[in-house]
């Protein structure tokens, strides 16, 4: 697969699927801003992808190009959808995240489908970055993926930008899974907002329910364990428009003539009070409805001589807060027609469909005040677009002082819609304005909007990550080779396995749970299968094959489990314990000194013990198992969410031992108080046998520091699905044992011995 310099993640992908009335298909390009925005970015790099859902749910749609863009689908099910998209972020996340302008719902079902689809998009992000690019992910239904891809990859230069307001901490404190949700952003290394506010209260939030440091912009996040510490900026970004697509409009004869119909379709009143949203609760139509309303109500507007038109753009239709927003506002339109609408016309034309860019900008042009009273807005685009289309620098934007752009556009009339007198007030004073006042107003947020352009904005982000990606970045980190469930052809597997076999000196190792053993529910029950130990064997007896078992078990359980001879090594609790070496290795090669307990050490161990076992009272199920240098939580057995919930406490305390080495794993989290890897182990091993190249497998979490070392001649292995930086895949350990015997019957037929 082809890998890309910058990967752009966002819920959709940048197109639509168009079906032709002959029933062809064919990719449209989204008209929205964030396209626009990134299109331009992804054009000015040597290689850039998009990752995104297409919109469809039953079919999964293999990777393609669109209007000079690489686009890899992430496939949805119809139950993700209605859990991750209909439910968690926008039945959870965004009235939260909006004022709790309606009351958020909290099902666990829709968490853990936001888990499982975030864990989707991570894991497509990671296999098409190339080796150090940069990873930009994008709004709050994939909060989570940041951490995941940093867990992958953290070569990767990661950023995350927030279209949506970010909560005060007393609102995101009811959030379950606060915490899971404030690490998944601080995976990047640059999170960004849309106002000043939003990274103020993200930065309160972490200080308050995490207890990281910061400063300034700057959050301090420990790794866990020996991982580095890193630093996390996060700062606005205030998102804006691209100006140039408005001033080629607004000079399109076909839209200045649109923009005279439009007017004589409304009976060329005076005014006309434009309101362009979609059609959501936090955009405040109900607010400006009853204003204008009580403004008709009043006398103060004559319906002869002002109309009003709201356009409002479908939204979410299967979510029941929206159906009900759609009746109380056909209701109210329906009612304040009947009440004063002239004959003939309607005192308010409401419009309930989407319209394209063209449309919209003679719209834009014909109206002489564009209402945005958003109860609550990460930007408000619709503000800028207006702005933009007024090359006449006249008409006039009542602004929401709740929504982003009003941090940036002081010149529009500032609004509190939540006080229908003073938005009543706006409406009359903004019907009332002279042409010289709206001038003034306008030439000051058109100089606003043309020097902060979206390319502006884009610009900067991905130029202050690049500042913090350097600084955060890791040299010797494996990227992953294999994604999902994906594996080379079993041809591969053999030419490789050809070649090795024709190399003079060799190791050959193995995990032990999940590869020579098969998973059980109680890890005292696992046993090998005969066979896949009879080909270890066998290989140890074979000129010029070493033999190494490695697991992070301990070395006396180890060894109770396989019976091994001499001649194979063994070694426990993930490189912290090694046994005896045969003849053929050289001994000194191990620094015994670094694997040797002491007294601070065993004090360490001690503490982190007793911690776990009040973890594991917790959460029944949980065990806490006692190594010789480490302490392992292991969670397979926990009753319900216990599980998860453990770990994630597990992982939280981790945060505070900077000179423990913690692995999670499939079920466990183990903490070692040895700073050994099994990859340190093979890698040592190999040196000791003085081997030209070494095979190893496993299925775990702990084995990739093993598949992160190899090399051209050198094999590496995954038992099970999952990403990893293995070169090939093995289903189960049933595949393996025959792997094995096959290997071990090649083996011995090069080296002219038989089975007897």
């Amino acid at each position: 697969m082809h890998k890309h310099e910058l990967v752009v993640v966002a819920n959709r992908l940048p197109v639509d699927q168009h079906v032709a009335s002959d029933g062809t298909r064919s990719w449209v390009t989204s008209p929205g801003g964030l396209v626009t925005a990134m299109k331009s970015v992804m054009e000015d790099v040597d290689s850039a992808a998009w990752v995104g859902w297409p919109g469809l749910t039953d079919e999964a749609i293999e990777p393609f190009e669109a209007d000079g863009m690489s686009l890899f689908p992430v496939f949805l099910t119809n139950s993700e959808v209605e859990k991750y998209y209909e439910g968690f972020s926008n039945g959870t996340l965004w009235p939260l995240y909006h004022d709790v302008i309606a009351d958020p719902n909290f099902h666990r079902t829709w968490w853990d489908a936001y888990v499982d689809v975030n864990r989707k998009f991570a894991a497509a992000a990671a296999s098409v970055a190339v080796r150090g690019g940069t990873v930009w992910v994008h709004d709050y239904q994939l909060q989570l993926v940041p951490e995941m891809i940093r867990a992958q990859r953290p070569d990767l230069k990661i950023g995350f930008f927030n279209h949506i307001p970010f909560p005060p901490f007393e609102l995101f404190a009811q959030l379950p899974k606060r915490n899971l949700v404030l690490r998944g952003l601080l995976g990047a290394d640059l999170v960004g907002f849309q106002r000043e506010r939003d990274s103020i209260n993200f930065m309160t939030c972490v200080r308050q329910l995490l207890g990281y440091r910061s400063a300034e912009h700057e959050i301090h996040v420990p790794g866990i364990g020996v991982e580095p510490d890193r630093t996390v900026v996060a700062r606005a970004f205030p998102i804006s428009i691209d100006t140039s697509v408005y001033d080629r409009l607004t000079k399109d004869p076909a839209v200045l003539k649109r923009a005279e119909e439009i007017r004589a379709e409304l009976g060329n009143p005076k005014r006309i009070v434009l309101g362009v949203d979609r059609l959501d609760y936090t955009k405040g139509i109900r607010h400006r409805l009853k204003a204008y309303g009580e403004l008709l109500a009043e006398g103060a507007v004559d319906p002869h001589l002002v109309t009003m038109l709201q356009v409002a753009t479908p939204s979410r239709e299967r979510v029941d807060a929206y159906r009900q927003l759609r009746d109380e506002v056909e209701l109210t339109v329906g009612r304040l027609n009947g009440d004063f609408a002239p004959l003939g016309r309607p005192a308010i034309t409401y419009m309930h469909r989407s319209f394209n860019r063209e449309e919209m900008t003679a719209l834009y042009m014909a109206a002489d005040v564009l209402l945005v009273t958003s109860l609550r807005d990460g930007m408000n685009l619709v503000a800028k677009e207006y702005i933009s289309s007024r090359v006449d620098c006249q008409g006039v934007l009542v602004l929401s002082e709740f929504t982003g752009a009003a941090d940036e556009l002081r010149a529009a009339t500032l609004v509190n819609p939540h006080d229908i007198d003073e938005l009543k007030t706006a409406i009359l004073h903004a019907l009332a304005m002279s042409p010289d006042e709206q001038r003034a107003a306008m030439e000051s947020l058109r100089r606003q909007v043309e020097n902060n352009t979206v390319q502006d904005w884009a610009d900067d982000f991905l130029s202050v990550l690049s500042e913090g990606g350097e600084r955060n970045s890791s040299p010797h980190i494996p990227e992953v080779r294999l994604s999902g469930e994906t594996a080379p052809p079993l041809e591969e597997l053999d030419e490789s396995v050809e070649r090795f076999m024709s190399i003079p000196r060799v190791l050959i190792a193995s995990d032990f749970d999940g590869v020579l053993a098969p998973i059980v529910a109680h890890r005292d029950d696992a046993q090998a299968l005969p066979d896949s130990l009879a080909a270890l064997r066998g290989f140890a007896d074979i000129d010029g094959v070493n033999v190494a078992l490695v697991s992070g078990r301990t070395l006396e359980d180890l060894d109770s489990r396989t019976h091994m001879p001499s001649s194979v090594v063994l070694v426990g609790s993930h490189g912290a314990e090694v046994g005896a070496l045969p003849r053929d290795m050289d001994a000194s090669v191990l620094d015994g000194a670094s694997l040797s307990m002491n007294p601070q050490r065993t004090a360490l161990l001690q503490s982190i013990r007793r911690t776990l076992e009040k973890i594991a009272l917790k959460f029944p199920g949980t065990e806490v198992e006692v190594k010789p240098s480490a302490a392992v939580l292991h969670t397979r057995n926990a009753r319900g969410r216990g599980g998860v919930n453990a770990t994630e406490a597990a992982l939280e305390y981790a945060r505070t031992l900077p000179d423990v080495r913690v692995t999670p794993g499939k079920a466990v989290v183990e903490f070692s108080v040895i700073p050994a890897t099994k990859g340190e182990a093979v890698e040592t091993l190999a040196r000791a046998c003085a081997a030209d190249a070494w095979l190893y497998i496993g299925d775990d979490v702990t084995d990739e520091s093993v598949f992160a070392r190899a090399e051209d001649d050198d094999i590496t292995i995954k038992v099970g699905e999952g990403d990893t930086a293995a070169q090939f895949r093995l289903e189960s350990p049933e595949d393996v044992r025959s792997f094995l015997v096959d290997l071990s019957r090649s083996l011995r037929t090069r080296t002219g011995r038989s089975d007897s």
